[in-house]
């Protein structure tokens, strides 16, 4: 398998622009504790982590018994966000499916996830999307420890059987570049998604559209890293 390569993909930020969701659940947990909502600043600079690790980020005074109703307020919130708004939910970032597609249908390209999200929210967003039947492996914060650990990454290698060197993360937070350092694989940030492009330097590029994206990727996967 040594010509294979791996593409894995962030979801919130990076494939879909989730953040008035994101937004509107935090809303919605925080005021069933009738506790200030955080700004969404912060939110955004949570959007990656699992919601275990954001929320004490979040409300850092509050005990952890605290911490797991606003988890389970915002599973519920954004689960009934995502039934109300239908093929609306979510919707992918202009340009991302048809480079999904065209990575896709290529044999030696394989496709991966790696996300904060839950498997019940990633598989809903993707079924929403068509985009279920695109990827080889999904990783998922169910099954590991949040990001930046390098646990899906190394998972999505296994599963995969591609080599480090032929794999690349593309994502838009701090933590999507970090998790791919500590997996030791290549980083591509895209600009339009949560974190600013200021705070993306680690990475080994940053792009501005996916056009760039699908140029990045073949030059980070190919050993031509100019």
């Amino acid at each position: 398998m040594a010509d294979l390569r791996l593409v894995i993909f962030d979801v919130d930020g990076t494939l879909s622009d989730s953040l008035g969701e994101i937004v509107g659940a935090m809303e919605a947990a925080f005021g069933a504790e009738h506790m200030t909502v955080p700004d969404r600043d912060r939110i955004m600079g949570i959007i990656g982590l699992s919601l275990e690790e954001a929320m004490p980020q979040l409300a850092q005074e509050a005990p952890a018994s605290t911490h797991a109703r606003l988890v389970a307020g915002y599973k519920a919130a954004y689960q009934k966000q995502r039934l109300a708004a239908g093929p609306d939910h979510s919707p992918l970032f202009p340009g991302m499916r048809a480079l999904v597609e065209r990575l896709a249908a290529e044999p030696e390209t394989l496709l991966a996830v790696a996300t904060g999200k839950s498997r019940r929210g990633l598989e809903a967003l993707l079924d929403t999307h068509g985009l279920r039947p695109f990827f080889q492996s999904i990783q998922v914060a169910d099954d590991h420890p949040s990001k930046p650990h390098p646990s899906m990454v190394m998972t999505a290698l296994a599963e995969t059987g591609v080599d480090a060197s032929r794999a690349v993360v593309i994502g838009d937070t701090t933590y999507d570049l970090e998790m791919a350092r500590a997996a030791g694989v290549a980083s591509i940030g895209v600009a339009w998604g949560y974190h600013p492009a200021d705070q993306l330097a680690q990475a080994d590029v940053v792009v501005d559209t996916p056009d760039d994206l699908a140029r990045a990727i073949d030059a980070l996967t190919t050993g031509d890293k100019t």
